[in-house]
């Protein structure tokens, strides 16, 4: 192997040194408990991350949060990650080497708001502590083209019932605080 690839590296390079180690991969086991798709121990490469290991069990379930998944190491919790970190903005750095041994838990969802109308992602979304209108109109991709920012209806629970809090534009209400249970429609 070291021949065959000094040969080819020597046609681009020159003055070159090369050595070459190999050995077996390793495995580790770990566990990905709570509310996830497919609960269970699974055997990954020693080279794995969390999300190699949430990607292989299913990810969360519908009742699992994807913005406060615990990575357990020796009894402590040694990183919290935040999905909607890695899908908005591509942001790694929770998502540490898994090490043998490791519990991987997906607690229970935490507050949801709706996002209905002319946005370009609508959908149900977790938050994340304090989350205004116009931060949720970010993670949902921000308007479209067609959304009349004069007219947005927002409701809230009140009493256990939904009751429209709010209808009028978007400037008016765009630094409102969301609660669990919100709808926006635009």
């Amino acid at each position: 192997a070291e021949r065959e690839l000094s040969a080819r590296l020597s046609q681009y390079y020159t003055g070159f040194q090369m050595n070459l180690a190999m050995g077996r991969l390793s495995s580790v086991l770990v566990y990905v408990t709570g509310n996830a798709a497919r609960p269970g121990a699974y055997t990954v490469s020693s080279f794995s991350t969390l999300m190699n290991a949430l990607i292989a069990s299913g990810g969360p379930s519908w009742n699992g949060t994807l913005r406060k998944i615990e990575l357990r190491r020796g009894g402590r919790t040694i990183s919290v990650f935040d999905m909607y970190a890695m899908l908005l903005h591509g942001d790694k750095s929770q998502d540490v080497r898994l090490q043998d041994g490791d519990v991987i838990y997906i607690p229970q969802v935490g507050p949801l708001v709706g996002l209905a109308g002319e946005v370009h992602v609508p959908g149900v979304y977790e938050l994340n502590g304090a989350t205004r209108v116009q931060d949720l109109l970010y993670i949902a991709g921000g308007l479209n083209a067609r959304t009349f920012q004069g007219r947005i209806q927002f409701y809230r629970i009140f009493e256990h019932a939904y009751a429209s809090a709010f209808e009028g534009s978007l400037a008016e209400l765009e630094n409102t605080e969301l609660k669990d249970g919100d709808i926006l429609r635009l």
